[in-house]
């Protein structure tokens, strides 16, 4: 197999050759390369001139055009956009990434529900993972048996149940979930939107939060947890508009950081028109916020259910710096506008790269938002994880599909945190 220094050759062979064309002669706007042991396609440039008439329709409601739909009638060579499993922008780091012999590949068929927060358990060697509504009220979770070859997929019912986990991670031998769904009977009990934690060897939850002063949480969604302990996570409206609560919001859009010392919850973030995914750089000195208000309902009791996605709304990623002594975050600026529907699952690569789930897919950034390359998936993605010993397995989780990539891109060992 070619070795990494191949393929850099490789890669700077091909980018002289595009800068250095005869005068009069377009480059093409895409190409195969790297590795064939998955399709990979370069995008010359960012395919930053494109030749007339070309023209992308916009996504809107629930129908999303992506990147590879834009038509470009007068370059052929674009029409290798659609089909990759991986799109390179950034050939030299792109390659780096995807190392000697990347893959993607479905591994189940799952309903067309929303499925969240999947958790990698070092121990068992399994990944746990939710289903949201439909239909509403549902309790059991999913588990991916890692052990098994092939891997299996089955059902779990945690001690007692946790309606909607929305947002996961690991700490402390411990998963975190954000429970996002809020009923005042589900499952024989009242649930609320709040923190939950569940020991995967005796199956049992404990309710770490379920208010803010006396108010229900909207959603709890994304979070993360700290090295002293603190879990920040973002509160959006989703629960409402997909009515997986029964209450209407009580609370303005916002992120906090709990402390489960002391139980003090403050907020941290107010600007956001629906703060969704949230992650913590390796180093530990920024902390990551999207915004996906660009899907959006009614909160008006009795108003329509759902959240169209509005083309020209917010779906972008925000860059923060943490401060006093790390429990605030500040300086806020924009690092990465969505090129497809809306930055949902949010994760930083040990390396420090920004990793997101966007549409039918998941973008890498640099640490200062540069698309560095796309997995391009055949269904929309919540979320992912990173398993294996390595941590150079990512598995994707979304509506209709999981899917696994074998990558050299590592994630962050969350059983041994550093910031």
């Amino acid at each position: 197999m070619p070795s990494k220094m191949l393929l850099s050759l490789i890669c700077l062979a091909r980018t002289i050759t595009a800068q250095t064309q005869p005068p009069g002669v377009t480059p093409p706007l895409a190409q195969t390369c790297g590795p064939s042991s998955a399709n990979v396609v370069c995008v010359n440039r960012y395919a930053s001139v494109m030749p007339y008439h070309f023209f992308r329709e916009p996504s809107e409601g629930s129908t999303d055009v992506s990147f590879g739909r834009t038509s470009v009638p007068n370059d052929t060579s674009f029409g290798l956009v659609a089909g990759a499993d991986f799109l390179v922008f950034d050939q030299q780091r792109g390659l780096e990434i995807l190392g000697n012999s990347p893959s993607l590949s479905l591994v189940f068929n799952v309903s067309q529900a929303v499925h969240e927060a999947p958790v990698y358990v070092p121990s068992f060697n399994k990944l746990f993972v939710s289903q949201l509504a439909p239909p509403a009220g549902y309790l059991p979770q999913l588990v991916v048996d890692l052990n098994q070859d092939p891997p299996t997929l089955s059902e779990f019912l945690s001690d007692p149940p946790v309606y909607a986990p929305n947002g996961g991670t690991f700490h402390n031998g411990l998963i975190y979930w954000g429970a996002s769904g809020g009923n005042n009977s589900i499952g024989g009990t009242e649930q609320r939107s709040g923190i939950r934690t569940l020991d995967p060897h005796t199956n049992k939850t404990v309710t770490l939060l379920n208010n803010y002063f006396g108010f229900y949480f909207n959603t709890v969604d994304d979070l993360f947890v700290d090295s002293t302990g603190a879990v920040w996570f973002t509160d959006p409206q989703y629960s409402w508009f997909n009515r997986l609560t029964d209450t209407p919001p009580q609370l303005k859009t916002a992120s906090y950081r709990f402390d489960p010392a002391t139980g003090a919850t403050t907020m941290i973030d107010d600007t956001l028109i629906q703060p969704n995914g949230i992650a913590l750089s390796p180093d530990g000195k920024h902390v990551y916020i999207s915004d996906t208000g660009s899907e959006t309902g009614s909160i008006v009791a009795g108003g329509p259910p759902g959240s169209p996605f509005n083309q020209t709304g917010a779906r972008a990623i925000f860059k923060y710096d943490r401060v006093d002594n790390g429990t605030h975050i500040t300086g806020k600026r924009p690092l990465f506008y969505a090129q497809d529907w809306v930055p949902d699952g949010l994760k930083v690569a040990a390396n420090g790269f920004v990793v997101t789930g966007s549409g039918p897919g998941v973008d890498v950034l640099d640490e200062f938002g540069v698309l560095i390359l796309r997995i391009q998936t055949s269904f929309v993605v919540q979320n992912f994880a990173w398993t294996g010993d390595e941590l150079t397995t990512l598995w994707i989780v979304g509506q209709g599909g999981i899917a696994k990539v074998e990558w050299n891109l590592k994630g962050q060992d969350l059983a041994n945190p550093t910031s």
